[in-house]
């Protein structure tokens, strides 16, 4: 079965997900793209044959699109993502679920009604190697329980619309998601501390920033967010349980030695750098559908993220105070 994959969003994360659906994946062909700009959509559509639409509504009730891939803006998640729930398709959003926990409950709420889990959030780090295998080391407790995770999300550079709240909503939040990931354990309070800021950033800017989370069973998460160092696109993370370490491996391309020394390539993008977790994700996702199963991380994963955003964002606003993460009990459905 080669399943119809309806599009919405044609920006430069959506047409990313077009090209490798179409060149890199087995199991899916592009059925739609919706987007409110008709040319993008056209633009987008056209290179895959793909029938184009300028509402979303249009592209969920088309009866070739078998499951939808959503990459709007945060902000429009929602209706969206509950109106292909409600379709009884299978939907890949990309994060956050929702930007408000409101959101994000309502998502829950349709989905229970529904009775089955349609929702995947686009969180790509679960489907990295080296994450996963951080994981299976602490999972196998060789080295006991885990103390603290050290993280740094460092961009060479950043638009001139980027803003400090985005460097946690947007960018701070593949960090707590995959520490959730990695410790299977809750986020229950935040602080956001705001060292000396970078010359090289715009003035709007507060950058860098470091959050520092603490866990339910009192593990500590310090992430380093350094969003104009320059030299590359640089993800670290290091693990540390009683009795050993574990970190990602080095993310440089190649080595090169000569006269001038040993240095070596650094990635400059989450594309570089993740591009085999971003195809791993939706090949999953795609083979998950045609099975009709659930794969990835689950609507409840993406409101527990908003919650920890919105946690650390009051704590920007309020000078670096400690914020309590405020999240419903966990329904059932996602136990």
């Amino acid at each position: 079965m080669t399943l119809g994959i309806g599009l919405i969003g044609a920006g430069g994360m959506g047409r990313a997900h077009l090209a490798r659906i179409h060149n890199d994946l087995a199991g899916a062909r592009i059925a739609a793209v919706a987007d409110i700009n008709a040319e993008a959509a056209r633009t987008a559509a056209e290179p895959y044959g793909a029938t184009v639409y300028t509402s979303s509504a249009e592209l969920i009730a088309d009866p070739q699109v078998d499951a939808v891939l959503i990459a709007t803006f945060g902000k429009v998640h929602a209706p969206d993502v509950i109106a292909c729930v409600e379709a009884g398709k299978y939907v890949l959003c990309e994060k956050p679920l929702a930007t408000t926990p409101e959101d994000c409950i309502a998502i829950m709420e349709a989905e229970q009604k529904a009775g089955k889990k349609l929702v995947t959030v686009g969180f790509m780090r679960r489907f990295d190697t080296a994450y996963r295998q951080m994981k299976e080391v602490l999972d196998a407790g060789e080295h006991g329980y885990a103390t603290l995770v050290h993280c740094r999300h460092r961009n060479p550079s950043v638009p001139e619309g980027y803003t400090t709240r985005n460097m946690i909503d947007d960018t701070a939040i593949h960090e707590i998601d995959i520490c959730r990931f990695l410790l299977d354990e809750e986020i229950v309070s935040v602080r956001v501390d705001t060292p000396r800021a970078t010359s090289r950033r715009y003035d709007h800017l507060q950058d860098p920033l470091v959050l520092v989370a603490r866990t339910a069973s009192g593990v500590l998460i310090d992430d380093e967010v350094n969003v104009n160092i320059q030299f590359g696109y640089s993800i670290e993370c290091e693990l540390v349980m009683e009795a050993g370490t574990v970190r990602l491996g080095d993310q440089e391309r190649v080595h090169v030695r000569d006269t001038a020394g040993n240095r070596n390539a650094m990635c400059q993008s989450h594309i570089d750098r993740f591009q085999e977790a971003f195809n791993r994700e939706v090949q999953e996702w795609i083979n998950a559908v045609a099975a009709d199963r659930h794969t990835g991380s689950t609507s409840w994963d993406g409101y527990a993220a908003t919650c920890v955003v919105d946690a650390g964002l009051a704590s920007l606003e309020d000078g670096g105070l400690q914020v309590d993460v405020e999240m419903i009990a966990k329904p059932a459905f996602y136990a």
